[in-house]
């Protein structure tokens, strides 16, 4: 009988220990996770505004639709956020939906909170204007928006061409050279824009999405050099390559 309540005591110690090992690990985990983030570099765009880009992609009109509605999903979650939300570029179709838009985000960590949404979107459904299951993608970019103190663009390394508008836009256009492009000849990125009657307006806000693509250009080199640390301590990829569907 003592035997017995040995045997018994043994197995409840033995219990207890599983049990407490278990709690243990859960410990050691919020620990490690804790010392991951003290420990990997804090991106210092983290609390910059964006420049965000929305394009449609495969799916013809119905990934247009895909693309506007994408675009008031963001505005709509601005709103939540107290961000300002102001836009740059919209060029919409014929049956309402976007083939392209572009948005200065601006408030409390913007990149942040968008940062890994950046690539590709895609959706399964039957659209309006259709009776058959389509897949209609759109892509999504998150550029920071640095400030002067991030990073300085001389104007020796720009080249701007200004050309007649085309398109819709009232009296001014081709009568006057208001759009804009602007290259930046060190890394061959080009911007165009002609949404707005005065070329001065249109090379600001180029000048402004130009200065968001060279950064980011930037930031990845940075990324790269600090990929082999990521990758040893963390074993993931990056996340913004994702395809959500």
């Amino acid at each position: 009988e003592e035997q017995k309540k040995s045997d018994n005591d043994s197995k409840e110690l033995t219990e207890l220990a599983i049990i407490e090992r278990d709690e243990l690990k859960i410990q050691l985990q919020k620990v490690e996770d804790d010392l991951l983030r003290l420990i990997m570099p804090t991106d210092v765009a983290n609390n910059m505004n964006v420049i965000l880009e929305i394009r449609a992609g495969t799916g013809g009109e119905e990934a247009s639709l895909f693309a506007s509605e994408m675009y008031k999903m963001y505005e709509k979650y601005a709103i939540t956020q107290d961000w300002r939300w102001e836009i740059l570029t919209l060029n919409k179709t014929e049956i309402g939906g976007f083939s392209s838009a572009q948005v200065n985000v601006s408030g409390d960590s913007v990149f942040k909170k968008l940062r890994y949404e950046s690539g590709v979107h895609r959706v399964q459904r039957i659209p309006v204007n259709d009776v058959k299951i389509q897949t209609s993608a759109a892509s999504v970019f998150v550029l920071p928006e640095p400030t002067e103190l991030d990073i300085q663009i001389k104007q020796s390394d720009l080249r701007v061409d200004v050309y007649r508008s085309s398109g819709c836009g009232g009296q001014s256009v081709n009568t006057t050279d208001s759009a804009v492009r602007i290259t930046h000849l060190p890394t061959g990125i080009v911007v165009t824009m002609q949404d707005e009657r005065s070329q001065l307006q249109n090379r600001k806000k180029a000048l402004q999405i130009l200065t968001s693509r060279v950064y980011e250009l930037e930031r990845a080199k940075l990324s790269e050099e600090r990929a082999e640390l990521r990758s040893k301590v963390q074993g993931t990829g990056d996340r913004s390559d994702k395809i959500r569907t």
